[in-house]
């Protein structure tokens, strides 16, 4: 089957008409590309493409920086899609929640500066289709580095609110048109230049989620989970490979480490695995060992520290470097001080710890900052375990 797609009032690139392709085929459910032929005119007004015979009617909607093109992919006529039908599912999907006003709260441990926890507030209104998500009453922002920009926030209401959707649905904007979204300027969920964000985005953004359903378990308590680790453990370390044939190269190395999931309202939680916010693959031990001048002692499930319930949370991970050279150590966590909360009465699932051992001393170290480890020290980190769901 060909489709001959025309449209004027827009004039295309070629990368903005691949992309465009690309995304006409991906958003048309049941289509599969058996090949994809692109042909632009002199005018660039002008694509073809060609797609098999499974290609099902459905209406698209595309936009571009230029303006937006409505078309339907089988007829090349100009009508709307995807950002009405989101629209539509997620008015669907908060309508099915009862009217009323769900509150929660929940910490962050510290910004890193001082000791003093910060609050993630917010209020959800539910009423027929509209929902407004209220983060009035947070912590201010601060002087570490967790403090969240808006888009941030923004991100998390989207993230949690299309987990109450079933099946895929287009990751368009209009996903968002029936929630509001209120972020106090001056908060940690709305800061302010010069404020430090960039722990916003890997940790702050985890606490948002876990307070946004836990507001949400009061609304639907059969689809919310308890409370996974809530943190991304970002380990950072460099230094100079001094070994046999390296001649002290610098070397950098970032990763996030997994932890529990909550348990769920029909299953256990899942052990070590990233949940929420951050979808990081493992690097294999094999090839961080052959790169870096490190040994990795340990990695294994931190047994028995998911939460107590009727379903268990899932195990946070242990992980263990061996410095082969001095180098120089950052972290960025949560979560060492209150672990993951249960739901339904489910136990919190374990904090998480942070240790340094050098020689036979082995010793706490700050759940964000930084440390010189000498070569022969040993990192250890323990990722918190997911709270448990219903009563044991």
């Amino acid at each position: 089957m060909k489709l001959l797609l025309s449209w004027t009032q827009v004039r295309l690139g070629r990368a903005a008409a691949f992309s465009l392709l690309a995304f006409a085929v991906a958003m048309v459910p049941g289509t599969r590309a058996q090949e994809t032929v692109v042909t632009l005119d002199p005018a660039q007004t002008k694509v073809e493409i060609t797609v098999d015979s499974t290609l099902h009617l459905v209406h698209g909607t595309f936009q571009l920086k230029r303006g937006t093109i409505h078309f339907d992919p089988a007829t090349g006529k100009v009508i709307e899609y995807p950002f009405p039908h989101s629209e539509a599912m997620m008015r669907a999907v908060v309508r099915s929640l009862p009217d009323g006003t769900y509150r929660a709260e929940d910490f962050l441990d510290d910004d890193g500066i001082s000791d003093t926890p910060l609050r993630i507030a917010v209020r959800i209104r539910i009423g027929g289709a509209h929902a407004v998500v209220d983060f009035t009453g947070s912590s201010p922002e601060c002087a570490g580095s967790v403090n969240a920009v808006r888009a941030i926030a923004e991100s998390a209401v989207f993230y949690v609110f299309r987990c109450l959707l079933n099946g895929q649905i287009p990751a368009t904007s209009g996903l968002m048109r029936p929630i509001e979204v209120i972020t106090p300027e001056g908060t940690i969920v709305n800061a302010r230049p010069p404020r430090a964000v960039a722990g916003g985005n890997v940790e702050t953004s985890q606490r948002i989620v876990d307070a946004l359903l836990k507001a949400l378990s009061r609304a639907a308590p059969e689809k919310i989970p308890a409370a996974s680790q809530g943190t991304m453990n970002n380990l950072t370390f460099g230094g100079a490979d001094d070994r046999p044939g390296r001649g002290g190269k610098p070397f950098a190395y970032y990763e996030t480490i997994a932890g529990g999931m909550g348990a769920r309202p029909d299953r256990d939680g899942v052990s070590g695995i990233h949940t929420h916010m951050t979808n990081s693959l493992n690097t294999p031990i094999e090839v961080l060992e052959h790169t870096l001048p490190i040994r990795v002692r340990q990695y294994s499930l931190r047994r028995n520290s998911g939460g107590k319930g009727k379903y268990r949370g899932g195990d946070g991970v242990i992980r263990e470097f061996e410095a082969l050279t001095e180098i120089e150590v950052c972290v960025l966590s949560d979560r060492r001080k209150r672990g993951p909360y249960g739901l339904a009465g489910g136990t919190p699932g374990k904090p998480g710890q942070n240790k340094l051992q050098s020689g036979p001393h082995m010793r706490q170290i700050l759940a964000k900052g930084s440390i010189r480890a000498k070569k022969g020290d040993i990192l250890r980190i323990e990722t918190p375990g997911g709270g448990g769901w219903g009563k044991p």
